[in-house]
């Protein structure tokens, strides 16, 4: 879309970079994965027994399985 919008084709060879340059386009990508952090921490923050805090101070068991039945969680 944004070649389009700057009437440029592939055949030119014009990288993304400068056409994001060019156009003052955010990738979406890198926009989506900023939020994304960004919400991850808004939630951190909260107290009230959520899985913010568990799953970052969450230790993964080490050494091998035992035999049998895994452990209910």
């Amino acid at each position: 879309m944004e070649r389009a919008m700057l009437g440029v084709s592939l055949p030119d060879r014009i990288r993304n970079v400068e056409i994001r340059r060019r156009t003052r386009v955010t990738d979406i990508a890198q926009r989506v994965a900023k939020l994304k952090w960004q919400w991850a921490g808004h939630i951190v923050w909260r107290k009230d027994g959520h899985w913010g805090p568990k799953v970052l101070e969450w230790q993964p068991r080490t050494g091998k399985r035992s035999v049998g039945r895994p452990p209910t969680r």
